[in-house]
């Protein structure tokens, strides 16, 4: 089944249990996910279906971060909305499993003390591994800790 399809299914769902706030929440990322295919030209896979689950989820953080602070039912709406958008994507890895990858990709370049002039190679294997599962300011700084 289609992540399309999941959402679709959870929508209606949502709609019998009549629980608007998700439905609402779950139209809008359906529709996001419809856009992409259309414009992608064929059916998402898995790994592009949540990439663009996740930058609905960034874009929905960057409502929260820009909402006045005394705009509490914007943000409350927000952090509804991405909650519900979580159940849609795999957990993000975090930074030990970041390392732990690198720490793999450095073993395999040979490079047991990277510098600045290695970071090139590094992102370069290290990306494809944890692109879609781990955030890449992250990921750059973990690298950036664990540089000489």
């Amino acid at each position: 089944m289609s992540k399309i399809d999941t959402v679709r299914s959870e929508m209606f769902a949502a709609m019998k249990a009549k629980d608007k706030p998700r439905k609402d929440a779950l139209s809008v990322l359906l529709t996001v996910l419809k856009n992409a295919q259309i414009d992608g030209g064929h059916e998402l896979t898995e790994d592009e279906a949540n990439a663009v689950i996740r930058k609905e989820i960034r874009q929905t953080q960057e409502t929260i971060d820009m909402a006045p602070a005394d705009r509490t039912d914007i943000r409350e709406e927000a952090a509804a909305r991405i909650r519900v958008y979580q159940e849609f994507v795999p957990a993000e890895m975090n930074e030990e499993q970041i390392r732990a990858v690198i720490t793999e990709v450095l073993g395999e370049l040979g490079i047991s003390q990277p510098t600045a002039k290695d970071k090139g190679k590094i992102m370069k294997n290290l990306m494809p591994r944890v692109k879609g599962k781990a955030d890449g300011k992250l990921v750059n700084q973990v690298l950036g800790t664990m540089m000489g």
